[in-house]
């Protein structure tokens, strides 16, 4: 479990199910077997997965991950926060927090995040992280039957550090 000011980075449980198919769009069997691969994963070392949970409440925010790549010493940071939670700063939030793990358990020495072009806030949470834009991936994935380009951006631990510790 990680811990934020206001967040509880924390394993998803069966109990969230209902949750995550309400704010994720997800059929309840699909987020149940989402949810039951994430154990697997971070035992083969290959993902990280944490619900974002409003510690003073209890309630399921969003979720967060580390697609990790061992080999390469990096991972893919990726989250969505629930509609009714937008603009509170939880995604910049438990991200922050989740980079930290990364760089300082994980011992990662790049990570990096992608966003549709058409959602430039999450580029905001990735510049307030301290992530340089890298480049643009034109329709780099499908979705809803429409092609989406992606904005590049990544951090490495060199600075990490340094802005950490100036």
């Amino acid at each position: 479990m990680l811990y934020t000011e206001r967040l509880t980075l924390r394993p998803f449980t069966p109990h969230d199910a209902f949750d995550v198919e309400r704010f994720a769009g997800a059929r309840e069997v699909a987020a149940a077997a989402w949810i039951e691969a994430h154990a697997p994963a971070w035992n083969e070392q290959s993902n990280a997965t944490f619900a974002i949970v409003e510690t003073a409440t209890g309630r399921l925010a969003g979720a967060i991950s580390l697609m990790i790549k061992p080999e390469h010493r990096r991972a893919e940071l990726g989250y969505w926060i629930a509609v009714h939670n937008w603009n509170r700063g939880y995604a910049t939030e438990a991200s922050r927090r989740l980079v930290d793990f990364g760089f300082e358990v994980l011992g990662l020495h790049r990570i990096e995040s992608r966003h549709f072009l058409r959602n430039p806030a999450s580029g905001r949470v990735m510049q307030k992280l301290g992530m340089q834009p890298e480049g643009i991936e034109r329709d780099w994935a499908l979705k809803w039957d429409r092609f989406e380009s992606a904005a590049v951006y990544a951090i490495l631990e060199p600075e990490w550090r340094a802005a950490r510790h100036p």
